[in-house]
C-alpha cells in the first residue's frame, strides 16, 4: 500500500473502529434478548414509598395517582408521596385531593428533578417506615404488578430494580411510533441482555426502585441533565447492579410535536454527552482495577451512542469505503465490514420493532427514520440550550 493510500486508511480507521465496536456490542445484546424467566412470587411483606417528582403537572397528576392507587399490593404497605417542586399551578392541591401525601418544595437555586428526588428520599428515610422507595414520573401510568415485580427481586438480594419504561401513545404520530421502536430496542433488547449477563441495566428515570439500605450506602447526589443515568453509574461504581423487571412497566405519553420533542431530546442527549466526558474513564478504571463486568458494561453503554448516531457513522463508513475501493481494490475489505455493520443495525432495529407491538404500521414508519436522524442531528447542532426542568407538553390519550 502506497503513501497515497495512508490518508484514506486513517479515515477508514477513524470511522470503522468505533462503528464496528458499537455494532459488535449491539449484536451481542440482540442475540441475548430472549424473554427472561419470571421470578418467584414475593411474600408481599415489604413496604414502599412511591416518590412522584412533579413540576407543574396539574393536567396529569390525578391520572397518575389513580394509576398508582390501582397497584396490586396491600394498601397498608405502600404510600404515595408527591414532591411538588417549585410549582406555580395546582399540582399540590390536586395531588392531595387524589389521595397522595404532598411535600412542597420551593428553592429557585437548587431546582430540578434531582433535587426533588433527594427531598423525597430524605423524607422517606427520616420517617423510617418504608423498606424501599419507587420512583414514578408525574405524567406516567404503571402496571398493577409494579411493586410485586420489585419486591420479587428485593427479597432475593437485589437492592435496585428498573421496570420496563414504555410509551403510552404509540399511535399519536409517526414520531411516537419511532420512539416506541427505539425505546423497545434500548429498554427491552438491551435490558434483557444485560440482565442475562448479570450486569446493571441502569436507571432509566421512570419506574425504578431502590432500598433504604442502598440509599444509606450510596447517597443520592445526582443533579445533572441525565440524573437517572448518573445515579445508575454511581451505583455501579459502588458495586451494585440494577436488576431488570421486564414484566412490569411504567409508561408515559411522548410528545408528538416537533418543538416539545426537540427540547426534551436536547436535554437527554446533552446530559448523556456530559456523562460520557465525566464518567467514562472512572468506569473503565474501576472495571480494570476491580475486574468489574458491571462497570465495564456501564462504560460501554455510555460509549455506544444513540442508534441514530451509530447509523450516521456506519453510513459514512460505507460511503468512504465504496469510494476507496473504487480507487483501489485494496480497500474492498472495508466495504464488507461496513455492510456487516448495516446488517447488525438492521437486526437490532427490527428486534426492537418486533418487541414494540407497533405492527406493520411501525415497520412502515421506519422508512421515515432517515428524516428523524437528520432532524435530530440538526437539533443537536443548534445553539439553543435547554437546561431547566420544564414540563414537556403532552396529550393524554
Amino acid at each position: 500500500m502506497s503513501l497515497l493510500h495512508l490518508p484514506l486508511l486513517l479515515l477508514l480507521l477513524a470511522l470503522g473502529l468505533p462503528s464496528a465496536l458499537a455494532c459488535l456490542y449491539l449484536l451481542i445484546q440482540t442475540l441475548l434478548s430472549a424473554p427472561l424467566p419470571d421470578p418467584p412470587r414475593s411474600l408481599r411483606q415489604l413496604r414502599f414509598d412511591i416518590i412522584v417528582p412533579a413540576h407543574n403537572e396539574a393536567a396529569v397528576i390525578c391520572t397518575t395517582i389513580a394509576s398508582l392507587r390501582r397497584i396490586d399490593w396491600p394498601a397498608d404497605r405502600f404510600r404515595i408521596l408527591v414532591i411538588a417542586d417549585n410549582c406555580s399551578d395546582d399540582t399540590a392541591a390536586l395531588a392531595r385531593t387524589a389521595g397522595a401525601s404532598v411535600l412542597e418544595r420551593f428553592d429557585h437555586t437548587l431546582r430540578g428533578k434531582g433535587y426533588a428526588l433527594r427531598a423525597g428520599f430524605e423524607h422517606s428515610r427520616n420517617e423510617a417506615w418504608a423498606d424501599a422507595v419507587a420512583v414514578v414520573d408525574a405524567d406516567a401510568e404503571v402496571s398493577g404488578n409494579l411493586l410485586e415485580a420489585c419486591a420479587a427481586r428485593l427479597e432475593h438480594g437485589a437492592h435496585a430494580v428498573q421496570v420496563h419504561y414504555g410509551v403510552l401513545n404509540p399511535w399519536g404520530s409517526w414520531r411516537t411510533r419511532l420512539l416506541t421502536v427505539a425505546m423497545a430496542a434500548y429498554h427491552v433488547v438491551r435490558s434483557r441482555a444485560r440482565e442475562r449477563q448479570r450486569v446493571s441495566c441502569g436507571i432509566r428515570g421512570n419506574g425504578w426502585c431502590v432500598t433504604h439500605r442502598l440509599l444509606d450506602a450510596v447517597k443520592y447526589d445526582a443533579f445533572s441533565l441525565a440524573e437517572d443515568i448518573e445515579y445508575g453509574i454511581a451505583l455501579g461504581l459502588a458495586g451494585y447492579r440494577v436488576h431488570y423487571a421486564g414484566e412490569a412497566d411504567a409508561s408515559q405519553d411522548m410528545s408528538a410535536s416537533t418543538q416539545a420533542a426537540g427540547k426534551q431530546r436536547q436535554r437527554w442527549e446533552r446530559g448523556r454527552f456530559e456523562l460520557i466526558r465525566s464518567c467514562t474513564w472512572p468506569l473503565l478504571r474501576a472495571a480494570w482495577q476491580r475486574r468489574s463486568a458491571v462497570c465495564l458494561d456501564l462504560a460501554l453503554d455510555l460509549l455506544v451512542l444513540p442508534i441514530s448516531y451509530v447509523a450516521l457513522g456506519v453510513v459514512a463508513l460505507l460511503l468512504v469505503a465504496l469510494l476507496a475501493s473504487w480507487w483501489s481494490l485494496a480497500f474492498i475489505g472495508w466495504v464488507w465490514l461496513s455492510l456487516a455493520c448495516v446488517l447488525v443495525l438492521a437486526a437490532y432495529v427490527l428486534r426492537g420493532w418486533q418487541l414494540s407491538g407497533t405492527g406493520m404500521r411501525g415497520l412502515l414508519d421506519l422508512l421515515g427514520a432517515p428524516l428523524f436522524v437528520i432532524w435530530k442531528l440538526l437539533l443537536m447542532l443548534s445553539r439553543q440550550r435547554s437546561t431547566e426542568w420544564v414540563r414537556t407538553e403532552r396529550k393524554r390519550s
